[in-house]
Formats: C-alpha cells, sequence, structure tokens
C-alpha cells in the first residue's frame, strides 16, 4: 500500500533546479488545421529508437506533442535542451508533413474533429467531464522550480500570484476560437479553469491543509491523483517543485526563455525573501481573480490590481520595475540575458498582437497559423 493520502511527502529539491514542459500543436502542412497525427509521431520515434524519447510525450488529444526537459539549472541549459529535442521531432513531423504550432488555440480548429489519446486515464477524464472536456483544445507551458523545503511551498505559491497576471499577459497567445476573435488575449485561461480542480490555486497557509484537501478530493472521488489537481500554480511533491502553469502556449525559444527565467526569479526572489524571516506578501482570492480575467482579457494593455490596498497600474508598467528589481537575482542565477528579453516580448507585441496584425492585413485564419508556426525556431 502506498502512503495515505493525508500524509504528502515533499521530496525537497537542495538547488532551486528548473524544468519545462513545452505543448506544441500538430497542424497539417497544407490545410493548416490540426491534425490527429501523433500516432504516427510517436510510431516513428520508436522505430527510430530516438535517444531523447522520454523527454517526447503525448498527451490528451492526438493533435498535440509535448517536450519536456531533465532536470537544469539555468534557463540557458533548459533552453538548450529544449532546443535538442525540438531538433529530432522536427526532422521526424517533417517526414509526415505536420508542422508544430505553438501558441494557446487554433484560430479555426473544430473540436469534434479531434481524437483522444489511447489510455484510461484521458478516457476517464472526457467520460466526466464531457462536452468542456471535447473543448479543451489549448497548450500552455508549464515551468517547475525546486523548493528546498514543504513549509516554504504554500507562502511561496500564494504570493507568487501577485505576478500571474504579468505572466499571463506576457505570454497571451489564444485570441481566437473556433474561426472567431473573441475579443480576449488568452481565451485559453478562461477555457482551461472550466475544468473541475484546473484554475487558481486555494490559498492554503499549512501543508496540513493541502493534506486535507487532498483527502477530501480523494475521499469523494473528486480525483484519483494528485496530479489530477490542476491548478494554474500548484505543489508537485513527488518532484520537490513549485509548478507554474499559467502561460499560454509559447511560439518560440527566445520568448520562452524569457518567461522562465522571469518565473525562475520571481520564485527564488520569495524563497530567499522567506528564508530571511519576511513575512511574503499576498492578495485577497478575489483580487487575484480579477487580475486573472483582466490579463486574460486585455494581456499587457491590463490595469491590473497591485497590492491588498486596491491601487491598480498598468500590468507593463509594474514589469519594467520588476524586471530591475530582480536584476540581482537574475545575476546570481546565470540568467541576466534571458530576463532582460522579457522586455523585448513588449516591444515586439505579444504572440496574441501579432496574430492579430496578420489577421487585419490577410483576412486569412490560415495565414495566422503559418505565421505563428514561421516563429518557431
Amino acid at each position: 500500500m502506498g502512503v495515505p493520502i493525508t500524509q504528502i511527502p515533499f521530496v525537497g529539491s537542495p538547488e532551486p533546479t528548473l524544468g519545462v514542459e513545452w505543448e506544441l500543436a500538430l497542424v497539417d502542412r497544407d490545410t493548416r488545421d490540426l491534425t490527429n497525427a501523433a500516432p504516427d509521431l510517436f510510431e516513428l520515434i520508436a522505430a527510430r529508437g530516438v535517444d531523447r524519447a522520454g523527454q517526447i510525450h503525448k498527451e490528451l488529444l492526438s493533435n498535440t506533442v509535448e517536450l519536456v526537459t531533465g532536470i537544469c539549472h539555468t534557463t540557458g541549459e533548459a533552453m538548450d535542451d529544449l532546443g535538442a529535442t525540438l531538433d529530432v521531432v522536427r526532422g521526424l513531423t517533417d517526414e509526415i508533413g505536420v508542422d508544430l504550432y505553438g501558441a494557446g488555440t487554433h484560430p479555426f480548429a473544430e473540436w469534434s474533429a479531434q481524437q483522444l489519446t489511447e489510455g484510461p486515464r484521458y478516457a476517464e477524464l472526457i467520460s466526466r467531464t464531457q462536452w468542456w472536456g471535447r473543448q479543451m483544445l489549448i497548450w500552455g507551458v508549464h515551468v517547475h522550480v525546486g523548493i528546498s523545503h514543504r513549509d516554504k511551498v504554500l507562502p511561496i505559491l500564494s504570493s507568487l500570484l501577485k505576478y500571474y497576471p504579468h505572466l499571463l499577459a506576457l505570454s497571451a497567445s489564444s485570441p481566437m476560437w473556433g474561426g472567431h476573435e473573441t475579443g480576449y488575449a488568452s481565451n485559453r485561461a478562461m477555457m482551461f479553469q472550466q475544468l473541475p480542480t484546473a484554475g487558481l490555486p486555494f490559498q492554503f497557509e499549512k501543508w496540513a491543509e493541502f493534506e486535507a484537501f487532498a483527502a477530501d478530493q480523494m475521499t469523494t472521488g473528486i480525483i484519483d491523483h494528485l496530479n489530477e489537481i490542476r491548478w494554474d500554480i500548484r505543489p508537485s511533491p513527488h518532484l520537490g517543485t513549485i509548478e507554474v502553469r499559467v502561460c499560454d502556449g509559447v511560439s518560440n525559444r527566445q520568448e520562452l526563455a524569457g518567461l522562465v527565467a522571469l518565473i525562475h526569479c520571481l520564485i527564488v526572489d520569495l524563497d530567499r525573501r522567506l528564508t530571511a524571516g519576511e513575512t511574503l506578501p499576498q492578495m485577497a482570492p478575489w483580487l487575484v481573480q480579477e487580475n486573472k480575467w483582466r490579463a486574460a482579457r486585455y494581456g499587457i494593455d491590463a490595469i491590473i490590481i497591485e497590492d491588498s490596498d486596491c491601487a491598480e497600474r498598468l500590468v507593463t508598467e509594474d514589469l519594467a520595475e520588476l524586471l530591475v528589481r530582480l536584476e540581482p537575482v537574475a545575476a546570481s542565477l546565470g540568467c541576466s540575458a534571458e530576463l532582460a528579453s522579457v522586455a523585448d516580448i513588449v516591444a515586439r507585441g505579444v504572440s496574441y498582437n501579432r496574430q492579430h496584425e496578420v489577421f487585419a492585413r490577410t483576412g486569412s485564419l490560415r495565414d495566422v497559423v503559418s505565421s505563428v508556426v514561421a516563429e518557431l525556431d
């Protein structure tokens, strides 16, 4: 028998290591629609005996592939790791006439044409969630950062929610859905929270509260495994990390590197402040919820609530000061250049901006897909 769910061991990480999971959609090279080509891809991977096969994962739908790093120490190391896996996958997708697409949603694909990946876990999810589960044509980026002790996890997690809108606004890449403009920078964020156990995390103060929550979830059959708690930011006890799942899908490694560096610096900064005896600032759940909505709706034009006194500010203004404040942390983590590149995302225009520009210029959703595909490097 396993450890009772009321006792969740946290396998602490002695260093603030990194792990990155990058979800990419598979699109047909001619039609630009989603294609259920993952079985063909994984058949090639098995037939070729690909040496990085363990870092190429299946997902819920067979239109998706996920690239996963090993345990890394710096953003640069994580990007090199992903780059090597990306090169392998692109070589194989070229053979089957498929391109890789990095955004939070596809602009015109029909959910009813998508096929489930075989497996009881996925079948059970769809059996339970029905229409909402089948609607999940969404892709994101997940970043793990190592935490040394379980008692640090929940204070850091709750304080990190202050920066939720910054991360979502910078990564927002899902403005279109089912052939229509949604009016949202990140429609993915709004879609995903419809699933049971998804969305914003509860702000527990003590690990025992998280254990009691998980016990209730298990006892009532809401979840069978801890990884079915699909919060936007969650503890990963078996890995010894906090996992940040806020970001939309990302189209290129340069922007991905900036987002990973920002997440790494934010968590390490909060960890160090907590270790130094500081009580980390938190915001009320209703303010966090409002900030999530504002970032999803308006992206980098969002005016966010920045503290518990309800002071408001343009997210890009707050971000500019945040990047300066985190410079010493970035230097200690070897990611100064990557953190500085976050400002370039704003200057260039976030993915949702770029997609809007292509559609305004061409009137073609296929061209929007092609523009996202062309950015992959």
